[in-house]
Protein backbone atom coordinates (compact mmCIF):
# COMPACT_ATOMS: atom_id res chain seq x y z
CA UNK A 1 0.00 0.00 0.00
CA UNK A 2 2.81 2.38 0.32
CA UNK A 3 4.27 1.50 -2.58
CA UNK A 4 0.91 2.28 -4.33
CA UNK A 5 0.59 6.03 -2.59
CA UNK A 6 4.44 6.56 -3.41
CA UNK A 7 3.58 5.82 -6.79
CA UNK A 8 0.81 7.81 -7.06
CA UNK A 9 1.81 10.93 -5.24
CA UNK A 10 5.62 11.20 -6.58
CA UNK A 11 5.42 9.72 -10.15
CA UNK A 12 5.44 13.36 -12.41
CA UNK A 13 3.05 14.07 -14.74
CA UNK A 14 4.68 13.39 -18.49
CA UNK A 15 5.80 9.86 -17.25
CA UNK A 16 2.28 9.46 -16.70
CA UNK A 17 1.12 11.03 -19.87
CA UNK A 18 3.79 8.91 -21.29
CA UNK A 19 3.20 5.35 -20.10
CA UNK A 20 -0.59 6.33 -20.94
CA UNK A 21 -0.49 7.18 -24.69
CA UNK A 22 2.01 4.72 -25.83
CA UNK A 23 -0.68 2.43 -27.01
CA UNK A 24 -1.96 5.29 -29.09
CA UNK A 25 1.42 6.06 -30.83
CA UNK A 26 1.84 2.33 -31.95
CA UNK A 27 -1.60 2.38 -33.64
CA UNK A 28 -1.08 6.17 -35.36
CA UNK A 29 2.57 6.02 -36.38
CA UNK A 30 2.21 3.43 -38.33
CA UNK A 31 -1.18 4.39 -39.97
CA UNK A 32 0.81 8.02 -40.93
CA UNK A 33 3.35 6.23 -42.85
CA UNK A 34 1.22 3.67 -44.76
CA UNK A 35 -1.20 6.68 -45.79
CA UNK A 36 2.09 8.93 -46.88
CA UNK A 37 3.30 5.86 -48.82
CA UNK A 38 0.05 5.53 -50.66
CA UNK A 39 -0.07 9.22 -50.86
CA UNK A 40 2.96 9.13 -52.60
CA UNK A 41 2.57 5.91 -54.84
CA UNK A 42 -0.55 7.98 -55.93
CA UNK A 43 1.28 10.52 -57.01
CA UNK A 44 4.41 8.60 -58.86
CA UNK A 45 1.39 6.84 -60.99
CA UNK A 46 -0.64 9.96 -61.51
CA UNK A 47 2.42 11.74 -63.17
CA UNK A 48 2.81 8.82 -65.17
CA UNK A 49 -0.53 9.07 -66.73
CA UNK A 50 -0.46 12.25 -67.17
CA UNK A 51 3.23 11.50 -68.95
CA UNK A 52 1.71 9.23 -70.94
CA UNK A 53 -1.14 11.14 -72.11
CA UNK A 54 1.53 14.08 -73.00
CA UNK A 55 3.66 11.36 -75.58
CA UNK A 56 0.44 10.09 -77.05
CA UNK A 57 -0.61 13.50 -77.90
CA UNK A 58 3.07 14.14 -79.25
CA UNK A 59 2.97 10.92 -81.01
CA UNK A 60 -0.42 11.75 -82.86
CA UNK A 61 0.60 15.34 -83.74
CA UNK A 62 3.77 14.17 -85.37
CA UNK A 63 2.19 11.40 -87.42
CA UNK A 64 -0.14 14.43 -88.76
CA UNK A 65 2.80 16.19 -89.60
CA UNK A 66 4.28 13.46 -91.38
CA UNK A 67 1.12 12.69 -92.93
CA UNK A 68 0.88 16.58 -94.03
CA UNK A 69 4.50 16.67 -95.38
CA UNK A 70 3.93 13.60 -97.25
CA UNK A 71 1.03 14.66 -99.05
CA UNK A 72 2.28 17.97 -99.82
CA UNK A 73 5.22 15.80 -101.18
CA UNK A 74 3.14 13.89 -102.86
CA UNK A 75 1.40 17.25 -104.40
CA UNK A 76 4.69 18.82 -105.54
CA UNK A 77 5.94 15.30 -106.78
CA UNK A 78 2.56 15.20 -109.07
CA UNK A 79 2.93 18.81 -109.92
CA UNK A 80 6.98 18.00 -111.43
CA UNK A 81 5.83 14.92 -113.37
CA UNK A 82 2.80 16.91 -114.89
CA UNK A 83 5.40 20.17 -115.57
CA UNK A 84 7.82 17.18 -116.99
CA UNK A 85 5.08 15.67 -119.48
CA UNK A 86 3.73 19.20 -120.67
CA UNK A 87 5.63 19.51 -123.85
CA UNK A 88 4.69 15.72 -124.41
CA UNK A 89 1.66 15.89 -124.61
CA UNK A 90 -0.11 15.20 -127.83
CA UNK A 91 -1.30 18.60 -129.78
CA UNK A 92 -4.28 18.88 -130.97
CA UNK A 93 -3.30 18.80 -134.76
CA UNK A 94 -2.51 15.00 -134.61
CA UNK A 95 -4.78 12.37 -134.61
CA UNK A 96 -4.69 8.53 -134.10
CA UNK A 97 -6.44 6.49 -136.38
CA UNK A 98 -6.33 3.25 -137.75
CA UNK A 99 -5.91 1.93 -134.58
CA UNK A 100 -6.18 -2.10 -134.37
CA UNK A 101 -5.61 -4.07 -131.42
CA UNK A 102 -2.44 -5.66 -131.38
CA UNK A 103 -1.93 -7.19 -127.79
CA UNK A 104 -2.12 -6.78 -123.94
CA UNK A 105 0.39 -4.95 -122.39
CA UNK A 106 0.98 -4.52 -118.24
CA UNK A 107 -1.62 -1.43 -118.41
CA UNK A 108 -3.81 -1.83 -120.71
CA UNK A 109 -4.65 -2.78 -124.61
CA UNK A 110 -1.48 -1.91 -126.93
CA UNK A 111 -2.58 -0.87 -130.57
CA UNK A 112 -0.84 -0.03 -133.82
CA UNK A 113 -2.24 2.65 -135.70
CA UNK A 114 -1.31 5.83 -137.51
CA UNK A 115 -0.60 9.38 -136.58
CA UNK A 116 -1.49 11.93 -138.66
CA UNK A 117 -0.81 15.32 -138.25
CA UNK A 118 -2.74 18.64 -139.78
CA UNK A 119 -0.43 18.87 -142.87
CA UNK A 120 -1.31 15.11 -143.89
CA UNK A 121 2.14 13.50 -142.62
CA UNK A 122 1.71 10.20 -141.15
CA UNK A 123 4.03 7.59 -139.77
CA UNK A 124 2.97 4.27 -137.66
CA UNK A 125 2.92 4.68 -133.94
CA UNK A 126 2.19 2.13 -131.17
CA UNK A 127 -0.01 3.32 -128.48
CA UNK A 128 0.06 1.69 -125.48
CA UNK A 129 -2.89 2.76 -123.16
CA UNK A 130 -4.28 2.14 -119.14
CA UNK A 131 -7.30 -0.17 -119.01
CA UNK A 132 -10.38 1.62 -117.86
CA UNK A 133 -11.13 1.80 -114.26
CA UNK A 134 -10.93 3.65 -111.29
CA UNK A 135 -7.41 2.12 -109.99
CA UNK A 136 -5.48 5.32 -108.82
CA UNK A 137 -2.31 3.39 -107.78
CA UNK A 138 -1.89 1.64 -111.56
CA UNK A 139 -2.81 5.00 -113.10
CA UNK A 140 -0.33 6.70 -111.35
CA UNK A 141 2.47 4.01 -112.40
CA UNK A 142 1.53 4.24 -115.61
CA UNK A 143 2.01 8.22 -115.37
CA UNK A 144 5.55 7.27 -114.00
CA UNK A 145 6.39 4.93 -117.13
CA UNK A 146 5.50 7.79 -119.72
CA UNK A 147 7.71 10.01 -117.79
CA UNK A 148 10.45 7.00 -117.79
CA UNK A 149 10.62 6.88 -121.32
CA UNK A 150 10.49 10.39 -121.10
CA UNK A 151 13.63 10.53 -119.56
CA UNK A 152 15.05 7.89 -121.06
CA UNK A 153 14.44 7.54 -124.38
CA UNK A 154 16.85 10.11 -125.75
CA UNK A 155 19.20 8.19 -128.29
CA UNK A 156 18.90 6.84 -131.46
CA UNK A 157 19.24 3.05 -130.84
CA UNK A 158 16.45 3.52 -128.03
CA UNK A 159 12.68 3.30 -128.89
CA UNK A 160 11.55 6.69 -129.83
CA UNK A 161 8.34 8.38 -127.30
CA UNK A 162 6.20 11.01 -129.79
CA UNK A 163 4.00 11.56 -127.23
CA UNK A 164 1.76 11.29 -124.45
CA UNK A 165 -1.81 12.16 -123.00
CA UNK A 166 -1.76 12.00 -119.32
CA UNK A 167 -4.01 14.93 -118.20
CA UNK A 168 -7.51 13.30 -118.99
CA UNK A 169 -8.86 9.39 -119.83
CA UNK A 170 -7.81 7.91 -121.77
CA UNK A 171 -4.27 7.75 -121.10
CA UNK A 172 -1.66 6.53 -123.61
CA UNK A 173 1.55 6.40 -124.42
CA UNK A 174 2.62 6.61 -128.44
CA UNK A 175 5.95 5.66 -129.38
CA UNK A 176 7.30 5.52 -133.12
CA UNK A 177 6.54 2.21 -134.40
CA UNK A 178 9.34 2.08 -136.50
CA UNK A 179 8.85 0.03 -140.25
CA UNK A 180 9.02 -2.74 -140.44
CA UNK A 181 9.02 -2.69 -136.67
CA UNK A 182 9.67 -6.41 -134.66
CA UNK A 183 12.92 -7.52 -135.03
CA UNK A 184 11.82 -11.38 -134.38
CA UNK A 185 8.83 -11.11 -137.15
CA UNK A 186 10.92 -9.22 -139.96
CA UNK A 187 13.70 -12.30 -138.94
CA UNK A 188 11.28 -14.75 -139.96
CA UNK A 189 9.94 -13.28 -142.96
CA UNK A 190 13.30 -13.52 -144.55
CA UNK A 191 13.18 -17.28 -144.39
CA UNK A 192 12.61 -19.39 -147.38
CA UNK A 193 12.68 -15.73 -149.92
CA UNK A 194 14.43 -14.44 -152.87
CA UNK A 195 17.48 -12.80 -151.43
CA UNK A 196 18.53 -11.94 -154.99
CA UNK A 197 17.25 -8.30 -154.66
CA UNK A 198 18.82 -5.16 -153.83
CA UNK A 199 16.72 -4.28 -150.88
CA UNK A 200 18.95 -4.35 -147.91
CA UNK A 201 15.89 -5.48 -145.65
CA UNK A 202 15.87 -8.49 -147.63
CA UNK A 203 19.58 -9.28 -148.29
CA UNK A 204 20.34 -9.81 -144.50
CA UNK A 205 24.23 -11.38 -144.48
CA UNK A 206 26.38 -12.00 -141.51
CA UNK A 207 27.72 -8.43 -142.20
CA UNK A 208 24.09 -7.61 -141.60
CA UNK A 209 24.29 -9.02 -138.27
CA UNK A 210 27.21 -7.36 -137.40
CA UNK A 211 25.41 -4.01 -138.06
CA UNK A 212 22.71 -4.63 -136.15
CA UNK A 213 24.09 -5.65 -133.11
CA UNK A 214 26.43 -3.27 -132.83
CA UNK A 215 22.85 -0.39 -132.65
CA UNK A 216 21.34 -3.18 -130.42
CA UNK A 217 25.20 -2.93 -128.15
CA UNK A 218 25.15 1.10 -128.44
CA UNK A 219 21.54 1.44 -127.21
CA UNK A 220 21.98 -0.99 -124.02
CA UNK A 221 25.23 0.60 -123.46
CA UNK A 222 24.00 3.93 -123.03
CA UNK A 223 20.78 2.82 -121.15
CA UNK A 224 23.44 1.40 -118.51
CA UNK A 225 26.40 4.22 -118.78
CA UNK A 226 23.70 7.15 -118.99
CA UNK A 227 21.05 5.99 -116.90
CA UNK A 228 22.62 2.98 -114.53
CA UNK A 229 19.56 1.08 -115.97
CA UNK A 230 20.11 -2.96 -116.94
CA UNK A 231 17.75 -3.82 -119.49
CA UNK A 232 16.69 -6.96 -118.29
CA UNK A 233 15.12 -9.01 -121.26
CA UNK A 234 16.99 -8.22 -124.32
CA UNK A 235 15.59 -10.16 -127.06
CA UNK A 236 15.00 -10.01 -130.82
CA UNK A 237 11.19 -10.12 -129.99
CA UNK A 238 12.12 -6.23 -127.93
CA UNK A 239 14.56 -5.03 -131.13
CA UNK A 240 12.71 -2.75 -133.63
CA UNK A 241 14.20 -2.73 -136.79
CA UNK A 242 13.72 0.19 -139.32
CA UNK A 243 15.05 1.44 -142.74
CA UNK A 244 18.55 0.64 -143.86
CA UNK A 245 18.72 -1.93 -141.03
CA UNK A 246 18.46 0.27 -138.44
CA UNK A 247 17.66 -1.13 -134.77
CA UNK A 248 16.22 0.35 -131.79
CA UNK A 249 16.18 -0.97 -128.22
CA UNK A 250 12.31 -1.48 -126.94
CA UNK A 251 10.55 -3.83 -124.59
CA UNK A 252 11.62 -1.41 -121.10
CA UNK A 253 9.30 -2.72 -118.89
CA UNK A 254 11.45 -5.27 -116.62
CA UNK A 255 14.24 -1.96 -117.05
CA UNK A 256 11.45 -0.18 -115.22
CA UNK A 257 10.47 -2.05 -112.54
CA UNK A 258 13.54 -2.97 -111.72
CA UNK A 259 15.04 0.47 -110.92
CA UNK A 260 13.73 0.17 -107.04
CA UNK A 261 16.05 -2.88 -105.49
CA UNK A 262 13.29 -4.88 -103.55
CA UNK A 263 12.11 -8.10 -103.06
CA UNK A 264 10.30 -8.27 -106.10
CA UNK A 265 13.27 -9.06 -107.64
CA UNK A 266 12.22 -13.04 -107.98
CA UNK A 267 9.16 -11.94 -109.69
CA UNK A 268 11.51 -10.05 -112.13
CA UNK A 269 13.06 -12.63 -113.01
CA UNK A 270 10.27 -14.68 -114.21
CA UNK A 271 9.11 -12.30 -116.37
CA UNK A 272 11.95 -13.59 -118.41
CA UNK A 273 11.69 -16.46 -120.66
CA UNK A 274 14.38 -18.60 -119.22
CA UNK A 275 16.29 -19.43 -122.45
CA UNK A 276 17.21 -16.07 -122.60
CA UNK A 277 18.59 -15.39 -118.73
CA UNK A 278 22.38 -15.71 -117.81
CA UNK A 279 22.94 -17.92 -115.16
CA UNK A 280 23.09 -15.86 -112.28
CA UNK A 281 19.42 -13.99 -112.90
CA UNK A 282 18.07 -18.15 -112.97
CA UNK A 283 19.84 -18.36 -110.07
CA UNK A 284 17.66 -15.45 -108.70
CA UNK A 285 20.50 -13.34 -107.87
CA UNK A 286 20.62 -9.27 -109.12
CA UNK A 287 20.59 -8.76 -112.41
CA UNK A 288 23.63 -6.82 -113.98
CA UNK A 289 24.40 -5.21 -116.88
CA UNK A 290 26.88 -8.13 -117.64
CA UNK A 291 23.85 -10.25 -117.53
CA UNK A 292 22.66 -8.76 -120.39
CA UNK A 293 25.63 -9.21 -122.52
CA UNK A 294 25.26 -13.03 -121.71
CA UNK A 295 21.20 -12.49 -123.40
CA UNK A 296 23.18 -10.22 -126.44
CA UNK A 297 24.69 -13.41 -126.90
CA UNK A 298 21.22 -15.14 -127.39
CA UNK A 299 20.26 -12.36 -129.33
CA UNK A 300 23.43 -12.79 -131.94
CA UNK A 301 22.16 -16.63 -132.31
CA UNK A 302 18.48 -15.51 -133.37
CA UNK A 303 20.22 -12.93 -135.55
CA UNK A 304 22.29 -15.17 -138.01
CA UNK A 305 19.74 -18.24 -137.71
CA UNK A 306 16.81 -15.61 -139.00
CA UNK A 307 14.74 -16.03 -135.36
CA UNK A 308 15.35 -20.05 -134.42
CA UNK A 309 14.64 -20.23 -131.02
CA UNK A 310 17.40 -21.08 -128.62
CA UNK A 311 18.44 -24.42 -126.93
CA UNK A 312 16.05 -25.94 -129.49
CA UNK A 313 17.11 -29.40 -128.37
CA UNK A 314 16.24 -28.79 -124.69
CA UNK A 315 13.24 -28.43 -122.62
CA UNK A 316 13.80 -24.98 -120.77
CA UNK A 317 14.00 -26.86 -117.23
CA UNK A 318 16.91 -28.51 -118.16
CA UNK A 319 18.68 -25.55 -119.73
CA UNK A 320 20.35 -24.61 -116.30
CA UNK A 321 22.09 -27.74 -115.65
CA UNK A 322 23.34 -28.08 -119.06
CA UNK A 323 25.21 -24.91 -118.45
CA UNK A 324 26.10 -26.10 -115.35
CA UNK A 325 28.32 -28.82 -116.90
CA UNK A 326 29.79 -26.09 -119.53
CA UNK A 327 27.48 -26.84 -122.45
CA UNK A 328 26.62 -24.27 -124.89
CA UNK A 329 25.14 -23.79 -128.28
CA UNK A 330 26.89 -24.97 -131.19
CA UNK A 331 27.90 -22.52 -133.83
CA UNK A 332 25.22 -22.53 -136.44
CA UNK A 333 24.93 -22.26 -140.02
CA UNK A 334 26.17 -19.50 -141.61
CA UNK A 335 28.14 -18.33 -138.70
CA UNK A 336 31.78 -17.04 -139.11
CA UNK A 337 34.39 -17.87 -136.56
CA UNK A 338 34.70 -14.02 -134.98
CA UNK A 339 30.70 -14.05 -134.78
CA UNK A 340 30.85 -17.50 -132.68
CA UNK A 341 33.81 -16.19 -130.61
CA UNK A 342 32.09 -13.25 -129.59
CA UNK A 343 29.02 -15.35 -128.55
CA UNK A 344 31.15 -17.58 -126.21
CA UNK A 345 32.97 -14.39 -125.07
CA UNK A 346 29.04 -13.63 -123.85
CA UNK A 347 28.44 -16.40 -122.35
CA UNK A 348 30.95 -17.20 -119.76
CA UNK A 349 29.84 -18.86 -116.76
CA UNK A 350 30.85 -15.86 -114.61
CA UNK A 351 29.69 -12.25 -115.31
CA UNK A 352 33.42 -11.24 -114.65
CA UNK A 353 34.79 -13.06 -117.37
CA UNK A 354 31.96 -11.17 -120.13
CA UNK A 355 32.88 -7.92 -121.86
CA UNK A 356 30.99 -4.46 -121.34
CA UNK A 357 28.90 -3.49 -123.91
CA UNK A 358 31.44 -1.01 -125.02
CA UNK A 359 34.07 -3.95 -125.48
CA UNK A 360 31.41 -5.57 -127.31
CA UNK A 361 30.94 -2.46 -129.34
CA UNK A 362 34.27 -2.58 -130.67
CA UNK A 363 34.81 -6.02 -131.31
CA UNK A 364 32.22 -5.61 -133.83
CA UNK A 365 33.73 -3.17 -135.66
CA UNK A 366 36.84 -5.19 -135.37
CA UNK A 367 35.19 -7.64 -136.86
CA UNK A 368 33.09 -6.02 -139.31
CA UNK A 369 35.13 -5.96 -142.81
CA UNK A 370 35.61 -10.12 -141.98
CA UNK A 371 31.99 -11.03 -141.67
CA UNK A 372 30.52 -13.07 -145.25
CA UNK A 373 28.43 -10.57 -147.09
CA UNK A 374 26.11 -13.64 -148.86
CA UNK A 375 22.91 -13.34 -147.80
CA UNK A 376 21.68 -16.44 -144.92
CA UNK A 377 19.68 -18.87 -146.19
CA UNK A 378 17.15 -20.66 -143.96
CA UNK A 379 14.76 -22.85 -145.76
CA UNK A 380 12.32 -23.68 -143.05
CA UNK A 381 9.52 -21.74 -141.97
CA UNK A 382 8.31 -20.76 -138.74
CA UNK A 383 5.67 -22.84 -136.90
CA UNK A 384 4.32 -20.03 -134.22
CA UNK A 385 3.34 -22.49 -132.04
CA UNK A 386 6.37 -24.83 -132.24
CA UNK A 387 8.06 -21.78 -131.65
CA UNK A 388 6.62 -20.99 -128.25
CA UNK A 389 6.88 -24.49 -126.80
CA UNK A 390 10.90 -24.27 -127.67
CA UNK A 391 11.50 -21.31 -126.60
CA UNK A 392 9.50 -21.37 -123.24
CA UNK A 393 7.25 -18.85 -124.29
CA UNK A 394 3.85 -20.41 -123.61
CA UNK A 395 2.47 -18.33 -120.64
CA UNK A 396 0.11 -15.66 -122.38
CA UNK A 397 2.58 -13.07 -121.16
CA UNK A 398 5.36 -14.15 -123.47
CA UNK A 399 3.86 -16.03 -126.56
CA UNK A 400 4.62 -14.75 -130.01
CA UNK A 401 1.78 -14.12 -132.00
Amino acid sequence: MDVDAKCSNNTSPSVCSEESSGPLAVIIIPSLLALSTVLVVALILCSLYKNKQRRQRTAAHCANGQRSVSLTADSVSAQKVQAALYPWEVPEECVLEGLQFWQTGRYGPICKGLLKKRDGASSAVVVKTLRDGPNQPEAKEFVQWVLFHATVCKHENVVQMLYCQTKRPPMYLILDGYNPGNLLHFLWTLRNTNSSTADPLQSFSERSVFLVAKQVAAGLDYLMSEHRLVHGNVAARNILIGPGLSARVCGLGVAFRGRKMDSAIRKRATEVPLKWQAPERIMMQLSIDRSDVWSFGILLYELITLGSPPYPELEPPSVFQKLQASYRMKRPKNCGGPLYDLMKYCWMWSFKDRPAFSAVIKLLESSLDLAATKPVCVPEVIDVLEYNRQAGLLSSSHAIT
